[in-house]
């Protein structure tokens, strides 16, 4: 194993949560979002990589092929900006309110580690190294299973819930001095 990366959710962390965003219209990146990933990219030097409940598809909101061209959209913004998006891992189940084969109770949704875990055998990658951004504690549940070392949730609204040890921030601006005291400073940069 070699490497850390970078796992970022997606709704709430890299686009504004507007409830099962599916189409570029929809997309509005949150504030520092690409400052975020060139930090990553340029000094820390990993992958960047989504994880991403996506149970929209699921429940019939949108199909596979809606989320894939957005998701391809989103990666060329991300490019456009100078960073990378090396991954993009979405669970698309829902244990409830799935329809049909999407109703399931599917290792990749989150706060199960699934998609986190098939990243770092994916990417070699490890997890003690790696860092999560997320929005729900399920972020942050999903992270302390695959073993992710920095754990941060954004936002402050479910901040003391779960006993979870994690730092929070309440923008990416203070994600991004979180990660550059601890990455950098580690590395004796």
């Amino acid at each position: 194993m070699s490497g850390s990366a970078l796992f970022l959710d997606r709704d709430g962390v890299i686009n504004v949560d507007g409830g099962y965003v599916h189409r570029p219209d929809q997309f509005e990146f949150v504030s520092g979002i690409f400052e975020l990933g060139r930090f990553w990219t340029n000094e820390v030097r990993g992958p960047i990589v989504v994880v991403t409940n996506q149970s929209g598809i699921g429940r019939g909101y949108f199909d596979e092929n809606t989320y894939a061209k957005l998701t391809q959209w989103m990666c060329d913004r991300f490019a456009e900006q100078g960073t990378t998006i090396s991954r993009v891992y979405h669970c698309p189940y829902h244990p409830v309110d799935g329809i049909g084969e999407y109703r399931c109770d599917h290792p990749w949704r989150k706060p199960k580690p699934g998609m986190l875990l098939q990243a770092i055998a994916d990417l070699r990658l490890d997890p003690s190294l790696c860092a999560i951004v997320g929005d729900e504690m399920s972020d942050m549940e999903a992270g302390v299973a695959a073993g992710i070392g920095v754990r941060v949730l954004l936002g402050v609204r479910d901040s003391a819930k779960g006993g979870l040890t994690h730092k929070t921030a309440a923008d990416l601006g203070e994600v991004l001095t979180l990660l550059r005291f601890h990455f950098l400073s580690a590395a004796g940069r």
